[in-house]
């Protein structure tokens, strides 16, 4: 028995949480994978699983093992879609993750037109205005607005992306325009607890990136509710252009600040530099590209 199949088991078990869980996934036998294991711990000479009569837990080497076997399971189930891609066409399941704020919106439709578009690729998709962790979660690739400075992850830009600091007229007409980002210190503030910056709100003051630290009565995960907030007049609110395009075209809100905005977000494909970029995921992003491109979705 080759120690590939030995860690296979190891790693089933031990994310299937047991034993009896793993066999009815895999359609093995319990007792079958019980000798893999136990020829595994053999062969390193260390226990990788405490065993009860009740759970099963992982030794510290245990813990050691499964992240380091996970890792080269993957590499090898990547290697093997680079290689049948070369000679087929992309296929398998494509686990996507993208802002809900940007999908619920025509970018919706875009996904279901690369379905569509794609007969034997499956699409997961997990909508979330969080930043997922790629390796962590399984995500395959993820689409992101973001200004790109984290330098594990490969990019692709698919469009600029504008954000925009609003608030209703008259909230205006109380205090005054805001002519500099420091006065927003003492200006009622709407938070957007899923941007990356949270309260440290980020502009380019004398040609360097600075951040503002602003508050207000109401933080909350979802730009679509910070915008509903601002409309209502609970303060500014720093969010995405096409979300308030409308309103701002119409008066029911007013852009403020505008020359102190950063022009370095976009909006970006990403994926992690541990894996190959796989037949399924170099369509999903060429896609994306060629839509963003003759798309009428306006993000700037």
């Amino acid at each position: 028995m080759d120690t590939l199949t030995r860690m296979q088991a190891f790693v089933n078990v031990a994310e299937a949480g047991g034993y009896s869980a793993a066999a009815r996934k895999l359609g093995r036998s319990k007792a079958l994978l019980s000798k893999y294991v136990r020829e595994l711990e053999d062969e390193l000479g260390v226990r990788l699983l405490n065993r009860t009569t009740r759970q099963l837990s992982l030794t510290e080497a245990g813990k050691v093992y499964l992240r380091e076997a996970g890792e080269i399971l993957q590499r090898i189930d990547d290697l093997e879609a680079l290689i049948h891609d070369t000679h087929h066409e992309p296929r398998g399941l494509l686990r996507v993750a993208a802002p809900r704020t940007l999908s619920d919106g025509p970018l919706g439709e875009a996904f279901a037109e690369f379905v569509l578009r794609e007969p034997l690729i499956s699409l997961d998709l997990r909508l979330e205005d969080r930043f997922v962790d790629l390796v962590e979660e399984g995500i395959d690739v993820a689409v992101r607005v973001t200004a790109m400075t984290d330098s594990s992850l490969i990019a692709r830009k698919l469009s600029g992306f504008r954000i925009t600091t609003v608030a209703r007229p008259d909230v205006i007409a109380a205090h005054g325009a805001p002519t500099h980002p420091d006065e927003l210190t003492e200006r009622a503030c709407i938070v957007d607890t899923n941007a990356r910056q949270r309260s440290n709100w980020v502009y380019r003051i004398d040609g360097e990136r600075r951040s503002v630290t602003v508050r207000g009565r109401l933080e909350v995960n979802s730009p679509n509710v910070c915008r509903l907030a601002a409309l209502r007049g609970l303060g500014f609110a720093r969010v995405p252009y096409p979300l308030v395009s409308e309103d701002l075209e119409v008066g029911r809100l007013v852009s403020v600040l505008e020359s102190f905005e950063t022009t370095e977000s976009g909006i970006y494909a990403v994926y992690p530099h541990r894996r190959h970029l796989s037949g399924k995921v170099r369509a999903f992003v060429d896609f994306l590209v060629e839509w963003f491109a003759h798309s009428e979705c306006d993000p700037e």
